[in-house]
């Protein structure tokens, strides 16, 4: 079955704040990166929230396909749009408030954290959801 907004909306949540908080620990205590810090929470923040805005419009395009479905490679460019949104609110027009200076979040560390978060997300969502969750497909992502 094809996701509903609200199935999409608690799907994303929900894997945000496990899959996504699990994957951004080792970020913020340090063990990945430069140094440790919660900035990498904020960045997990911004995409939960403007994800939200984002899947209003994924599923006005997923209406708009003849078999309603949405391809992975479709979410993948997602997840790339998505990450670009976030880099330039945060590193280079700096409208995305964070708890440190712009200037001190390497590049390579915030494409580092977005790709493993996206990529766990991604995954988990592809596979064990579909095999610990039978009836979430079937529910259209709706969890309540």
């Amino acid at each position: 079955m094809t996701p509903t907004l609200f199935g999409r909306w608690q799907t994303r949540l929900l894997l945000l704040l496990t899959v996504g908080i699990l994957v951004s620990i080792p970020f913020a205590i340090g063990l990945i990166g430069n140094r440790p810090h919660t900035v990498y929470f904020w960045i997990l923040a911004y995409v939960a929230i403007f994800g939200l805005g984002w899947d209003v419009l994924y599923s006005y395009l997923q209406k708009s396909r003849w078999d309603r479905d949405w391809p992975a490679a479709y979410q993948l460019f997602a997840g790339i749009w998505e990450m670009v949104f976030v880099f330039c609110g945060i590193k280079i027009f700096g409208f995305l408030p964070i708890p440190m200076p712009k200037e001190e979040l390497p590049i390579g560390v915030f494409f580092l954290h977005y790709s493993f978060v996206w990529l766990a997300v991604f995954i988990i969502s592809q596979s064990l959801m579909r095999i610990i969750f039978p009836r979430w497909r079937f529910r259209g992502g709706e969890w309540f």
